[in-house]
């Protein structure tokens, strides 16, 4: 890989920083301003081999998240690395509608693996494109959050946002 853009947006949840590569594929992204995490996110032999400031494509579609229109962000293109079931595990997710959750156990069988369900936990904490790729809507079967990559408040607030009935989440 060669070059890739970066990008910072101030969100209601903090800092939100975007890697896209030159065909505007957002690589990775999440909450936090820094660079070295947002890089660490990627396996070494797929990281770009220079990082510009600059403005990514998908900006407008954060920006569309946060004012209430979460779909948009179901439609901007992504590049992720993976084996088969991996691969699968990242379509699966961006097929849960905004509102929705599933269990890790549903999600496995999603994948079509139904006993999978550690595979399946390690998809959702393997996706790069954060928000792009909504590993946030799985849930532990119980209904709590779970685990998330960029902390429990943040899983919360997305899910809140997408109108998600939290009360049981905690």
């Amino acid at each position: 890989m060669t070059d890739a853009t970066i990008q910072t947006l101030d969100t209601p949840d903090g800092a939100f920083t975007v890697l896209e590569d030159t065909e505007g594929r957002v690589l990775a992204s999440g909450w936090t301003d820094s660079v070295e995490r947002i890089l660490g996110r990627l396996a070494e032999r797929y990281r770009p081999t220079r990082v510009v400031d600059g403005t990514v494509a998908s900006a407008d579609a954060v920006d569309a998240f946060y004012a209430g229109e979460v779909e948009h962000a179901m439609q901007v293109p992504v590049r992720q690395f993976g084996t088969d079931l991996f691969t699968e595990g990242w379509r699966q997710l961006r097929r849960i509608p905004a509102g929705g959750t599933l269990t890790y156990t549903e999600f496995a069988g999603a994948m079509g693996r139904p006993d999978a369900v550690r595979a399946a936990a390690s998809v959702c904490a393997r996706n790069a494109p954060a928000l792009f790729v909504p590993c946030h809507r799985v849930l532990r079967s119980d209904g709590t959050l779970g685990g998330f990559a960029w902390g429990l408040d943040v899983k919360r607030s997305l899910l809140e946002r997408e109108s998600v009935g939290t009360t049981a989440l905690v």
